[in-house]
């Protein structure tokens, strides 16, 4: 508990974990969707258990899935929603989570090998809290790693590995949470699955292969309740791979004060050094090193063999998700379209990166407690150096929690008026990206008034809703306005001949008309 705490501390401000404290989200970020969709849903009362609502992108709704919100805590707290402050957010509590469920598993990974307490504890650290996780705080869904971790702990015992029924909870877990995660533990899943097969006698096989339709047929009826199915194919995948010198160069300033000191600026490149980023930090480069000395000259216990052995079969699995985050070249649109889903592939070597540091673990772990120790006390401390303008930069995005305000963008006190004077507000041109933060708030305030929001920014976005929103643009242009609606102009539209606009806080506006 005191090391997730301390690690959640040392990057966000503590007033991030107040449930009622939602305006440092809303500041045009995936974590305010995240927060936005949320809101929506708990404020939506035809929503139910649906994992959709429809006062965002309405008439034709969205998942939580698409507005980066977590679709699990998100419903565990639907029946609770009376009970929550109005602009309530469980971004904070819901990250704090991960982490403690992130020190849970890579405890419950070493404890059995660790020559000694502080080995131990060092050595969670240095598993648990890779700067991989951290580089991802503006995703706070796909910081839930446990999930990674928790396969890795089934995995690698073979009595754990064959209940079936602990995969199948982490799959549905893993499935309420974000499909990348889902791609990364189900693969892993197949793994296991494929070495039991190998390994099992020919009734046994017939009872495997059920059991892996089984999962994938309760995979595919949690992915149809969580609205997957229209979304339209973006043709990105491969443009976020990871570089070939992902694990030892950061790809970007600001994160690394040992690149920042010997090789000054880093080549920027947006798509690698944030989905790509792969950087195992100077305190995990030296354990690598260091690893590979001491396994080369002492011997590894029983147990630490038999969890080499169990890694090993998951060489094909990691193999893959290597192949795939790496993959750049092109690729026929058929294959494009069928990897959609996991578009931004370097995410996808994030299991690789846990089995290469907990296999270094394994081999440090083969010295005496008190070298051990001192040595991966000594990897966490250069750790913390290397990463301390990383943490620097991500507590400050969270800073703006302190001030405890909701709106910075929408300070006019006429905003709350028309949003509940209107029947529905709708951005022009329908692409709340252009101005995001903008966006949240309106759309925070629509769904306190119980307004519906013609728009959304999403992570897909589906036929019919993109055949809607041009629809409604070209009716706008022409002049049809919707009656009772209130519109936002967004800096590339312009307000129909005849038209004036209202402006609040620099923001064009038409009020609702009868």
């Amino acid at each position: 508990m005191l090391l997730p705490l301390a690690f959640y501390l040392a990057l966000f401000h503590p007033a991030t974990l107040d449930i009622g404290n939602a305006g440092w989200l809303i500041r045009g970020t995936d974590n305010g969707e995240n927060a936005l969709g949320a809101h929506a849903y708990w404020h939506d009362a035809r929503a139910g258990a649906s994992l959709w609502t429809g006062l965002l992108n309405a008439p034709d709704g969205v998942p939580l899935l698409f507005t980066d919100s977590n679709p699990l805590a998100t419903l565990v707290a639907k029946p609770f929603a009376a009970w929550l402050p109005a602009d309530a957010q469980l971004v904070g509590p819901i990250l704090l989570a991960n982490l403690i469920l992130q020190a849970l598993f890579a405890w419950l990974l070493l404890r059995r090998h660790a020559p000694g307490a502080i080995a131990l504890w060092a050595g969670v650290v240095l598993l648990a809290f890779p700067p991989t996780l951290a580089n991802r705080f503006i995703h706070v869904n796909l910081m839930a790693h446990w999930t990674i971790l928790a396969a890795l702990w089934l995995a690698l015992d073979p009595g754990r590995a064959a209940r079936w029924r602990w995969w199948a909870a982490l799959i549905v877990v893993t499935a309420l949470i974000h499909n990348y995660l889902l791609a990364m533990v189900g693969i892993l899943w197949g793994a296991v699955l494929l070495d039991r097969f190998v390994q099992g006698s020919w009734r046994a096989r017939a009872g495997i292969v059920a059991q892996g339709a089984a999962m994938l047929a309760i995979v595919a009826v949690v992915a149809h309740w969580r609205g997957v199915g229209d979304q339209m194919p973006t043709e990105f995948y491969g443009a976020f791979a990871v570089p070939v010198d992902g694990l030892w160069h950061p790809h970007a300033n600001g994160v690394s004060r040992l690149f920042d000191t010997l090789t000054g600026p880093a080549p920027y490149d947006p798509a690698q050094w944030y989905e790509g980023f792969q950087y195992l930090g100077a305190g995990g480069l030296l354990l690598v090193g260091a690893a590979w000395l001491i396994a080369r000259r002492r011997p590894a216990s029983d147990a630490a063999q038999r969890t080499t052995r169990r890694l090993r079969l998951l060489v094909p699995a990691l193999g893959l998700l290597a192949i795939l985050s790496v993959w750049s070249a092109p690729l026929p649109t058929a294959l494009l379209h069928a990897l959609d889903p996991v578009r931004a592939s370097g995410r996808l070597f994030w299991p690789v990166g846990y089995a290469l540091i907990l296999l270094a673990l394994l081999a440090v772990y083969r010295l005496p407690a008190r070298a051990a120790g001192a040595l991966l006390a000594g990897l966490v401390a250069v750790q913390a150096i290397d990463l301390a303008p990383m943490a620097r930069g991500i507590r400050t995005a969270s800073a703006d929690a302190a001030t405890h305000r909701l709106y910075v963008r929408t300070t006019d006190p006429r905003w709350d008026a028309l949003v509940r004077a209107a029947t529905s507000v709708a951005f022009m041109p329908g692409q709340p990206p252009r101005d995001l933060s903008l966006y949240q708030e309106v759309a925070w305030r629509a769904v306190d008034a119980g307004r519906p929001v013609t728009s959304v920014y999403a992570a897909r976005t589906g036929r019919r809703t993109a055949e809607r929103l041009a629809r409604e643009r070209r009716a706008f242009d022409h002049g049809a306005l919707v009656p009772g609606r209130l519109y936002v102009l967004l800096r590339t539209a312009s307000p129909p001949a005849g038209v004036t606009p209202l402006i609040l806080d620099g923001v064009p506006v038409i009020a609702p008309r009868p």
